[in-house]
């Protein structure tokens, strides 16, 4: 249901399926396909997402490292 969702554009529901990816929960973990639904949420102002997304950003999971996206990301979860 969390695939239908989120593919429907629900942020709460990419959020969830992106952490279902990152930890393999229910899915075959891949931090590539967590990491998009991550953005995805974002993109929509999901706070949790944001700074999901940033914390992968400084990690280098699921996307190339860079310390200025991830903090970029911080911020807009801040905001």
């Amino acid at each position: 249901y969390f695939r239908l969702a989120a593919d429907q554009g629900h942020a709460g529901a990419q959020a969830t399926l992106g952490a279902c990816y990152r930890l393999g929960q229910g899915v075959p973990q891949n931090d590539k396909e967590g990491a998009r639904y991550f953005r995805l949420a974002a993109d929509q102002g999901h706070a949790g997402a944001q700074a999901t997304l940033g914390a992968c950003y400084r990690l280098g999971q699921g996307v190339p490292q860079n310390d200025k996206e991830g903090a970029r990301y911080f911020r807009l979860a801040a905001d």
